[in-house]
Parts: structure tokens; sequence; C-alpha cells
């Protein structure tokens, strides 16, 4: 298995430190070239709109979302969540996002770096349950808007912190920061599966 970490800006090395300790092969990707061959990607957070200007400019957005919408398996954090959806709340002037993900989204939607915390989320899906995720909000977004997705998870005080859609699960959240490595795991379970599927 080979998962490619979209490495334009961001949170680049904490998560191939965590698919490589889940002894996973990994590799960065820049430019259209360095998609060929994956088994899945991950969007690390950021700076969304800085992500979004860099995948321009490298041409790297648009087969990157034409792999997503031909099944190539995604996990996003935080600012890979808002460059996925479909629809922001408040984008910054000129702003693009990949569009593959049917959720409309807030960005910053805690506040600013200030209001930065640590919790912990229960996440599920497909019957798979990981209670008390350590989880990092950093500048997070939320989900507002819900549309063909299943909700994954939500905080006690009711925001929508972490979604699916097929071959795509999107948090708000940084589990990567913390050393908590399970959804992380789960995600490259479901790239087995959906390989099982394919043979």
């Amino acid at each position: 298995m080979i998962v490619g970490v979209l490495a334009l800006q961001g949170g680049i090395e904490e998560h191939v430190k965590a698919l490589e300790a889940l002894g996973v092969q990994t590799r960065k990707v820049r430019v259209p070239k360095d998609l060929d061959g994956l088994d899945g990607i991950v969007i690390p957070g950021g700076e969304s709109t800085v992500m979004d200007k860099l995948a321009r400019t490298f041409c790297v957005a648009e087969p990157l979302a034409a792999l997503i919408r031909e099944g190539l398996p995604v996990f996003a954090t935080c600012a890979g969540l808002i460059y996925l959806a479909q629809k922001l709340e408040n984008p910054a002037r000129g702003q693009q996002t990949l569009g593959v993900l049917d959720v409309v989204v807030r960005r910053n939607a805690f506040g600013t770096q200030r209001e930065s915390f640590d919790t912990t989320v229960d996440v599920a899906w497909d019957g798979a349950s990981f209670e008390g995720v350590q989880a990092s909000f950093i500048r997070a977004p939320i989900v507002t808007e819900c549309g063909a997705v299943q909700a994954i998870g939500v905080l006690k005080t009711g925001e929508v912190v972490g979604v699916r859609q097929g071959n795509i699960v999107a948090l708000s959240f940084h589990p990567e920061e913390t050393g908590d490595y399970r959804i992380h795991q789960a995600w490259l379970d479901l790239i087995g599966k959906q390989a099982e599927l394919a043979i």
C-alpha cells in the first residue's frame, strides 16, 4: 500500500509519521505525477487558502479532484476538510475548493489561534466505534450543513466535526497531533476493504 500526503503546506510530517508508524509506505504529493499509483491520499491541516493557491499553481488540484470523484480514498483533517467541501460559509476572497464533499463548512468556527483547544471526540462509522479520540482543534472548521454524508463525529455542544462520504473521511480536528492513530488505522482498513471488493 502506498499512501500519498498532499505536501504543499501544513501538517505534512505529522501524517507521514502516523502512517509510517502504522507500517504504511508514504509519498509526498506536490505535482500531478505524484498521484500515480496511490492507494489513498491524506490532505493535512494547515492554511486552506494557501493550500488552494499552491494546488492550482502546481496543477495538482484538477487531477486530484478527478481521482477523488473516481473513488480514491481520502483522509482529511482541518484545512483538508475545508479544501474538500462543496461550499464554504465564509470563504476568503477568491478561495476555491475541490468541491467533492457534500457539505457546507465554516472556517475558523471556534475563533483564532488563541481559542485552540484539546478535547476528546467519539467517532463511529459502519459498525466501528472509537471512544475518546484525542483531538486538537486549531483554528478548526465545523460542518454546518450535511448533504449526502454521514456525521461520524459530533462534539457534546452539537457541532459536527467529522463526516464520511463513501471514499472520504474528513475531520475538523488533528488526531495526528496527539499520537492517537486509531482513525488513521480505521481509514487504512477501509482502503483494504475497498481493494478486496475490487478484486
